[in-house]
């Protein structure tokens, strides 16, 4: 198929798509445009929920399987968009809209990719294409949801905007909840044990400790105390202090590692509130990485979550857009990057998938 109709083919999906709302578990009608848009292009595509997936016309189960994957939840619009974020606007090769950047460019760019390569014959992988839902709010209804049904994977392609550079590892993401108990008493007198002032010198360790080991891309663990709620009137010592801690976890340690070491350092009580957003690495030497150096890709380590984190084999994070842009009032990507990104989808696979 010509590159010029998978571009106008992809650009004419994405405004459609910015025209539907999709905020995380309302993503129904843009999952039902994703479907029919691949029905039309006849290709074969099964639905779960609000998550699309499709294997290439001559998928061979003795071949290992190459997972590419997008999302096509957003968040909601914040209050200083100048622009109606659901109508898609052209104007100095910026196409406008909410979901454009994150992750819709990257979402209908791997679609043109798979349709490139949905009929070849004699490839060396099967692919799958996943149009998958909330990922925004790392929900267990998306991507995580249909991986049995994928079938054993080799290894994925997330779509996210990298500028089309190749995220060879991503921070996983820890959330914990800290409690801390004292007594309650009357602030004129001495009375009571002050529950905020048991919690400073914890409070105090997320702050300062360094964990030892730091990655090569993503540098150290990264803590940060990021609410506190104590206390019900000024006059009364409170007696329980309770705080949150966002963990980004590095390839370098797991979750459970990392909420190991920080429970021999705190007296506060701390419970996770989740083990599943694990961080990802991916060896620069894999052929797929390989391929990317090859193209002049720059290689990098993420900071912000995705759907990498619910994948159990290595995974590259590479999209067109610029991850700067997300979740920012009028929302944009480019024309040129998301030509550009179908491009180097097209030649990044061309060099491993033919014999």
């Amino acid at each position: 198929m010509q590159p010029e109709i998978l571009f106008q083919d992809a650009l004419e999906l994405l405004k459609a798509l910015i025209a539907t709302a999709s905020f995380s578990w309302q993503e129904e009608n843009t999952a039902a445009l994703i479907h029919d848009f691949l029905k039309k292009n006849n290709i074969a595509a099964l639905r779960e929920q609000n998550n699309i997936w499709a294997f290439n016309k001559n998928f061979r189960p003795e071949l290992p399987t190459i997972l590419l994957n997008s999302h096509h939840d957003t968040v909601k619009p914040n209050k200083d968009w100048t622009k109606d974020p659901f109508t898609p606007y052209v104007a100095d090769n910026k196409l406008y809209g909410l979901g454009s950047n994150d992750a819709g460019g990257c979402l209908v760019s791997l679609i043109a990719t798979f349709r490139h390569f949905y009929s070849h014959e004699n490839l060396k992988y099967n692919l799958v294409l996943a149009a998958t839902a909330e990922e925004e709010v790392s929900g267990v209804n998306g991507l995580e949801s249909i991986i049995p049904q994928l079938g054993p994977l080799e290894f994925a392609i997330v779509g996210e905007p990298t500028q089309m550079h190749l995220a060879i590892a991503e921070k996983g993401l820890l959330v914990l909840d800290c409690l801390v108990k004292g007594t309650s008493g009357h602030a004129a007198r001495e009375e009571g044990e002050n529950a905020i002032y048991k919690a400073l010198p914890d409070i105090n360790w997320f702050q300062s400790f360094k964990f030892p080991v730091e990655s090569e891309f993503l540098g150290p663990v990264k803590m940060t105390v990021t609410i506190i709620q104590a206390g019900t009137q000024h006059n009364v010592v409170p007696d329980s202090c309770a705080f949150t801690v966002d963990v980004r976890v590095t390839d370098a340690y797991t979750p459970e590692e990392v909420l190991e070491i920080i429970k021999t350092h705190v007296t506060c009580a701390v419970e996770p509130r989740s083990l599943r957003l694990k961080p990802s690495r991916i060896s620069k030497e894999t052929p797929i990485v390989q391929a990317g150096l090859a193209l002049g890709r720059e290689l990098y380590g993420s900071p912000t979550t995705s759907d990498q984190a619910l994948l159990a084999v290595p995974s590259l994070k590479l999209g067109p857009g610029d991850s700067a842009r997300s979740h920012t009032a009028d929302e944009f990507i480019y024309l040129s990057e998301i030509e550009e990104g179908i491009q180097l989808y097209i030649q990044l696979l061309n060099k491993i998938l033919f014999k």
